[in-house]
């Protein structure tokens, strides 16, 4: 058999609601591996954000073991291999597709967060519009210290990895498909808040950034053809990467809709991950 690709996401299908991974699920992993199979870690993390996830659960850089290969992260504007960290794929936005991007979500009355390009993304500059928006002000107590609020317009705009809209629950914002019309040749990715569990998250990355961009470059790069890639998730920013793979699940947390289209495994809570590599006949007996 040729070589094959593993790849899930973290928050919400690999990690557990209390930001643990489970025992059984790091042993799938390394029976994967020791199989032959390249795990991956598609994540909509940055760099930064995931190496404080896995610090926290002992598996930062000089603590455990953590048994994947490759993890794309900030929705795939970026790989990084692993063990070593060393980043492989980068992309990001322009200083002009900035201002744009920028402008449209002042024009509603959007507040956003612009992330500074790789491998600086944990910084970012800021605009909250004065409207009641709890899952804006979560995200930013989060990181202290990383960000500043911009003030007055804009003239000049540096490279970035994302501009990221966070629009509270029921709020009045345009559709998905209108943000794709109106901000056409940039990725436009809708994500539910990991935070609040209800709010929207917008995210508009260059035009090449999806995860499941991220993984056909990876998969060309270790020659794995797209038929022998697996990919789990949880999440509408998954939809992509699930209906790229040769198969794709989804765990019993994800939202109805994708239940309907992809085979449905146990929670994140209940090892749905290990369920979907039993179901692959991956990881042998």
């Amino acid at each position: 058999m040729g070589k094959r690709l593993f790849i899930t996401d973290l928050d919400g299908t690999l990690m557990t609601d209390a930001k643990t991974i489970s025992s059984q699920d790091l042993a799938t992993l390394e029976r994967l591996q020791r199989n032959g199979v390249v795990t991956a870690v598609a994540t909509g993390r940055s760099v930064h954000s995931l190496e404080k996830a896995l610090k926290a659960i002992g598996f930062g850089k000089g603590q455990g073991f953590f048994p994947i290969d490759y993890v794309l992260f900030s929705t795939g504007s970026g790989i990084m291999a692993f063990p070593g960290r060393e980043i492989i794929f980068q992309r990001s936005l322009t200083g002009s597709d900035v201002r744009k991007i920028m402008g449209y979500f002042d024009l509603h009355r959007l507040d956003y967060m612009v992330h500074r390009a790789i491998p600086h993304t944990r910084e970012f500059l800021y605009r909250s519009h004065g409207l009641p928006n709890p899952d804006f002000e979560t995200r930013l107590a989060f990181h202290p210290g990383d960000g500043s609020p911009l003030k007055g317009p804009i003239r000049n705009a540096e490279p970035a990895t994302q501009v990221l809209a966070v629009i509270p629950a029921g709020a009045n914002a345009p559709e998905l498909d209108t943000i794709r019309r109106n901000l056409p040749d940039l990725s436009v990715i809708q994500a539910t808040s990991p935070l609040d569990h209800k709010s929207v998250w917008i995210e508009v990355f260059h035009k090449d950034v999806s995860k499941s961009k991220a993984a056909a470059f990876l998969a060309e790069r270790l020659s794995i053809h797209r038929r022998d890639s697996i990919s789990i998730g949880n999440d509408y920013n998954d939809e992509d990467l699930l209906a790229w793979s040769g198969k794709g699940y989804v765990v019993e947390n994800a939202p109805e809709r994708l239940r309907q289209v992809y085979e449905t495994v146990g929670s994140n809570n209940a090892c749905g991950m290990t369920m979907a590599a039993e179901k692959s006949g991956w990881i042998g007996n």
